[in-house]
Formats: structure tokens, C-alpha cells, sequence
């Protein structure tokens, strides 16, 4: 089984693409946005992470099990943050006024 072997020009262009993302983050944590610079900060993360696995962890040449895996960590995140986003929107939702009677 032969390996691909990735260009260093591609590794160039991700590497510039990762510094031009950084400088947008950047940028976008001094605009007020209001509750979209998470989003706006979170959809940029992800880009990152998304070029860093694909290229410098070698998964868009991989095989479909590795691929799979990913996909599957991925999944477990997003889940993981769900509940964790579940709990603290739905926490100024209980009353604090101690026990009635």
C-alpha cells in the first residue's frame, strides 16, 4: 500500500490559511457583536480544526475507518457540548427561594 505524499506548497497554503483565520479571530474579539462573537469565534475554531485534521493529521487520505473515527470524536463533542450548553442556559430557570412552609 503506497502512501500520498502532500505537497509542501499545500502545507504552505493550510499553514497560511490557519494564520489568516488566527487574524481573523483576532479581529472578531474586538468588534461587538453581542452574542455572536461566540458563534462567529466557534465557527472560526472549528475551520481550524478542521484544516488541522484533515492535513497535518493526514485524515483526507486516510481510510474510511480512520475517517470514521473522526467523524465519531467529533460527534462525541458536539454532544458533549449539548448537555453542557443544556445545564447553563436552564440554570436561571430554578427558583431560589428556599423551602416553602
Amino acid at each position: 500500500m503506497s502512501e500520498y505524499i502532500t505537497p509542501i506548497r499545500t502545507y504552505l497554503a493550510v499553514f497560511l490559511a490557519l494564520m489568516a483565520l488566527t487574524t481573523i479571530t483576532v479581529a472578531v474579539a474586538f468588534l461587538e457583536l453581542g452574542p455572536f462573537n461566540d458563534i462567529a469565534a466557534m465557527g472560526i475554531a472549528i475551520t481550524k480544526a478542521c484544516l488541522v485534521v484533515l492535513y497535518f493529521m493526514h485524515v483526507r487520505h486516510s481510510s474510511r475507518l480512520t475517517k470514521m473515527v473522526v467523524v465519531a470524536g467529533f460527534l462525541w463533542l458536539f454532544i458533549l457540548i449539548a448537555f453542557i450548553m443544556s445545564d447553563y442556559l436552564t440554570r436561571g430557570m430554578i427558583s431560589l427561594q428556599g423551602p416553602i412552609g
